[in-house]
């Protein structure tokens, strides 16, 4: 198995509005780098494939171009998640990579934060997913239509937070599916809506309170080696994850290393 720096202890540092601004400008942070891949912590707001307009901020490969020169985002995080990326500097790693996320072949786990406390402890959505032509870029459940989409959640701590006062949980999350949205989409249908969740949760918005979905985890085999390699990102040490720090640690540290 290659050998991943393991992360850093947490540590809570205080954000607001501005700081928020700043991160999502900054350049990733290099998780693990070879000849043929590239996997970065991206920041909430930066687009992990190029952008539509020019008035949208620059997307990691481009950011990456400098020291890096051309490579490409073998899947995709929604650009307010955070979180592991996987980059391909080769045609071969991108093809490989491409064939193994189709196979289902990775394993990805998100942390993420929700509104409310879950009546359960754990669980597993099946809900197909669809667009929503009425209201895009929003998806929808959609029996007659969409596409199938699973995911399993585990509760691993409600917490009432000393800013507002609401009851808020940490979840950990495992996809069987990758759809768009999905999490996003899922969690809101059992009525738990991701915290600063503006596409599918309930205003009022906290302004300074970023999408709480966080890629957490990628297990996956190296494209050109096969060897197993397995990359941990924790989540930022602001609010509102800050709420949850010593639960984070210890979820970190009981996910498995191989």
């Amino acid at each position: 198995m290659i050998d991943v720096p393991k992360a850093e202890s947490r540590k809570p540092v205080s954000a607001d509005q501005n700081t928020l601004r700043l991160d999502s400008m900054l350049p990733p942070r290099i998780v693990f780098a070879d000849d043929a891949i590239i996997v970065v912590d991206k920041p909430s707001g930066v687009p992990s494939v190029p952008a539509r307009t020019p008035l949208d901020p620059p997307a990691v490969a481009l950011r990456l171009a400098a020291e890096f020169g051309h490579v490409e985002a073998v899947h995709r995080l929604d650009r307010d998640t955070s979180g592991l990326l996987v980059l391909a500097r080769t045609r071969d790693a991108r093809a490989a990579l491409g064939i193994a996320f189709e196979a289902r072949r990775v394993t990805k786990h998100y942390l993420a934060i929700v509104v409310g406390e879950t009546s359960e402890t754990s669980g597993m959505i099946d809900l197909p997913l669809a667009r929503d032509p009425n209201h895009p870029p929003r998806h929808r459940v959609d029996h007659d239509h969409g596409k199938e989409a699973r995911t399993a959640w585990r509760l691993v701590a409600p917490c009432r937070h000393e800013v507002d006062s609401d009851v808020k949980s940490l979840l950990a999350i495992e996809p069987a599916t990758g759809r768009s949205h999905q999490l996003r989409v899922h969690l809101a249908s059992i009525g738990h809506p991701i915290l600063g969740d503006r596409l599918y949760g309930q205003p009022p918005w906290n302004e300074a309170c970023p999408l709480a979905l966080h890629a957490t985890r990628l297990a996956l085999d190296h494209p050109t080696t096969g060897e197993p390699l397995v990359l941990v990102a924790p989540p930022p040490t602001t609010y509102p994850w800050n709420a949850f720090n010593i639960e984070i640690t210890a979820t970190l540290a009981a996910w498995p290393t191989g």
